[in-house]
């Protein structure tokens, strides 16, 4: 179970060359009480340091109002000691903002503003459930007998918590509340939900040089992995040279150079690999004369079976080769491939389309190239 971390937003973006962003003009004004603090500032948090933009004292009964002009749009927080609101700010915002001082986490309301409203509301949630998981990370510490039992009780709670996060996504889509939910997604391991967000709030608040930030990264995230993945799209296929079914004859994967290409690694003894085989060879029998073929690569280890499978299976393309290594395969390794069934498109000059596309991707896919 991942113990999460509490959200303090955080504006990260740098400002240098965003000398087109456009001042605004905001009040923020409201009541405060059991305040621990006399003054309110308006500012944004760079992780160790505040730049601050306007403060007010409080009144004695927790009153302040704020008039400032700001450089940009964008995410700021409300300083009260060292608790913060975070607010939404754009041009011509009036926001109110109403909290109890000994715990705005839990207690504070905005008016005039509803994306800063709701992204408070879901930094709520987070508080929360941290301040759930630090209680039963503090249970399991003074009670390690009871760490099954907690885990268990925890893991529910987290999916839980996981069903508010994807309401809160549905509910606002393209808005700048949704900033905080990419606290909880792991780029690294689901870049295409990581990505979605950021092009939500590139839309809703593109003005944001936070979010111009985030999309900075996002351009630099898929300049680095193209630059790592020597299967990214538009890069040419390792070329290869493998023995044939008759164990002597060779050929490489550029004698293909023209056709569209599925190279399929695959073996007789891997069931989805058998269970997708119909599927190739139906299009290969709609495709063949309009220029598509398919080279498979088996990692089989006996002969026979792999001989067996292709006259049982139909596949009826020449190009079978394997050094019958199974995951030893020196081509599979070339490939970084670690399961199959595995499958590159290939256009006619050579050059990677999709990787794993199989089933109706690839009916869809080779429908596009060809027309039909």
């Amino acid at each position: 179970m991942q113990i999460l971390k509490t959200f303090t937003l955080l504006v990260t973006a740098l400002i240098t060359g965003l000398s087109f962003a456009q001042s605004i003009n905001v009040k923020v004004s409201g009541t405060v009480f059991n305040a621990e603090e006399d003054s309110v500032h308006l500012a944004r948090f760079f992780g160790n340091r505040y730049e601050y933009y306007a403060s007010d004292k409080l009144s004695k009964d927790g009153n302040f109002k704020l008039e400032a002009e700001l450089p940009f749009a964008d995410y700021y927080v409300l300083k009260f000691g060292t608790q913060h609101v975070n607010l939404i700010l754009r041009d011509n915002s009036d926001i109110k903002v109403y909290g109890d001082g000994k715990n705005l986490n839990l207690y504070a309301n905005i008016i005039g503003s509803e994306e800063s409203k709701n992204m408070n509301e879901i930094i709520r949630e987070n508080y929360k459930w941290q301040v759930r998981s630090d209680s039963a990370m503090a249970v399991v510490k003074s009670n390690p007998e009871k760490k099954n039992e907690i885990n268990k009780e925890m893991g529910a709670a987290y999916n839980v918590f996981l069903g508010v996060q994807r309401s809160f996504i549905a509910q606002n889509r393209n808005s700048p509340a949704l900033y905080p939910i990419l606290q909880y997604i792991d780029p690294s391991k689901d870049f295409e939900s990581y990505e979605s967000i950021v092009n939500q709030l590139q839309a809703g608040f593109g003005a944001s040089p936070s979010v111009q930030g985030l999309v900075e990264q996002i351009k630099e995230y898929k300049a680095q992995a193209y630059a790592n993945d020597p299967l990214a799209p538009g890069k040419p296929a390792p070329d290869f040279e493998e023995k044939m079914t008759d164990g002597t004859t060779t050929m490489k994967l550029s004698d293909l150079k023209g056709k569209v290409v599925l190279l399929d690694f695959w073996a007789s003894w891997c069931g989805p690999c058998r269970r997708e085989n119909p599927n190739v060879v139906q299009q290969y029998a709609k495709y063949k004369d309009d220029g598509f073929t398919v080279m498979s690569v088996s990692l089989d280890r006996s002969k026979e079976a792999w001989l067996a499978a292709i006259e049982k299976d139909g596949l009826t393309w020449p190009n079978h080769v394997s050094d019958l290594q199974q995951w030893s395969s020196r081509v599979a390794a070339m490939y970084g491939v670690r399961s199959i069934p595995f499958t590159v498109l290939i256009d006619q000059d050579g050059n990677i389309i999709r990787t794993n596309v199989r089933g109706e991707d690839l009916q869809r896919e080779l429908a596009k190239i060809f027309g039909h």
